[in-house]
Formats: C-alpha cells, structure tokens, sequence
C-alpha cells in the first residue's frame, strides 16, 4: 500500500544535498597543495624557520605568519596533522592449506607447518 491513504498534509518537495551543509562537495581540497596552503602562525623568526624546514621536508606548502604580541599562541595544529598520519597497517596472509610451507621444506602447508 502507499503511504497516501495515512499521510495527512502537503509533502515537501525533497532539498538537494548539499543545502544541509554537513557535505562537503569539493573533496579534492587537498590542504598542503599549492592552491589549498596552510595557514600556520608562529610566535618567533627562528620558531617560523624551524617550521619552514619541516615544511619543505615534508614537501607541503605553507603561509606562515609570525605574531610576536604580548601573550599570542602558536597555532601548528594543521601540520601536525599532516605530519602525523597514520600508514596502513598491512598484514602478510597466511598460506592456505595446498600452497608449498614457507619454511622451505618442499612439503605442503598442512603436511608440515599446518
């Protein structure tokens, strides 16, 4: 059955995506690129030369800003980020029962190791 025999009211017409703005439509805003920078603030010349070194190391592209006011914060959240992503975790399989034991005997996993 449809839901017109209980539905009391006008429906409203369905809103595009994009309207809720929790979806980010330009995914491939890649920070760090030539045309997506980061914006880093640093308190100190010398502080701003240590960040452009891990900077060009890491081979992203930054605007760094020195604030050498009175009680300012560094603020080096994005490339911290960046510089601490996680590698994937890959795992070596496990032979399966027919395949030749990796300890080189010649004999089958299930005869010798299995």
């Amino acid at each position: 059955m449809s839901d017109k025999f209980f539905y009391k009211g006008r429906q409203d017409a369905r809103q595009h995506h994009t309207d809720y703005g929790g979806f980010k439509t330009k995914a491939s805003q890649k920070s760090g690129s030539k045309k997506f920078p980061l914006t880093l603030v640093v308190t100190s010349e010398a502080r701003k030369q240590e960040i452009e070194a891990q900077v060009a190391e890491a081979g992203l592209h930054a605007n760094i800003t020195v604030d050498d006011r009175e009680g300012a914060v560094e603020s080096i959240a994005e490339l911290t980020v960046l510089l601490n992503k996680v590698a994937t975790v890959v795992t070596t399989k496990t032979p399966s029962r027919n395949d030749p034991c990796s300890c080189g005997s010649g004999l089958k996993f299930k005869k010798c190791c299995g």
